[in-house]
């Protein structure tokens, strides 16, 4: 599968003021890059709080949202992660 280009994501506006949603972009990207170099894009990849939006700035821990998938992408990450436990 060939991967689609991703584009640049916004920066979020509470993430230099929060270093918990920093961390999460940080680690939303660091995912989609190696996920991108498997051939495998998960377009609906995104940070989330616990709590509503206006609150972002008093978050105390940020989630990778990975969105959904479809059942060959699923495979593919199935696969990919068998060999990296294998290799």
């Amino acid at each position: 599968m060939t991967p689609t280009p991703r584009t640049s994501h916004t920066h979020h506006p509470t993430a230099t003021t929060n270093p918990k949603v920093e961390e999460a972009l940080e680690a939303r990207d660091t995912l989609a890059a190696a996920l991108s170099q498997a051939g495998i894009t998960l377009p609906a990849m995104d940070i989330r709080t616990p709590w509503a939006d206006d609150r972002k700035d008093d978050a105390r821990y940020a989630l990778v949202h990975l969105g959904v998938c479809s059942a060959p992408v699923a495979l593919m990450l199935a696969d990919v992660i068998t060999k990296g436990l294998s290799g």
